[in-house]
């Protein structure tokens, strides 16, 4: 067995040994909580906040794309003309691409304020 093969498996000995001792302390930062429903709270705040975020880009790729289509009617020559409807291309697919992850995070919004109604509802009356 060469030096290298000796260390390396020394090494994954020791992650194995050693995986199970760590495993508690990734658990550590989370708060208890006894608040009923805390989790789904959470969960929808987080999507919100994601989705606010998804917004901005989303209107960031609608403003590249106004801004493409003025240099297209803008271009004088064949050649701009061409980068520019190049350009407004890649503007199209790019807000493509956000409108799509837009719209998964609408959907994730709304299952998580349903699993909230949920376990709202599920909750005895105080």
């Amino acid at each position: 067995m060469t030096h290298r093969a000796r260390i390396g498996a020394l090494a994954a000995g020791l992650a194995l040994a050693l995986g199970p001792l760590a495993a508690p302390a990734a658990h550590a930062d989370r708060p208890t909580t006894s608040e009923p429903c805390a989790t789904q709270t959470t969960q929808v705040e987080r999507a919100e906040a994601q989705l606010a975020k998804v917004n901005a880009v989303f209107a960031k790729q609608q403003a590249k794309v106004k801004k493409a289509k003025k240099e297209v009617r803008q271009a004088d020559t064949a050649s701009e003309k061409r980068k520019a409807v190049k350009k407004l291309k890649v503007a199209k697919d790019r807000r493509t691409k956000v409108a799509k992850t837009k719209k998964a995070q609408v959907q994730r919004v709304a299952k998580a304020k349903a699993r909230l109604a949920k376990c709202l509802a599920n909750q005895p009356a105080a």
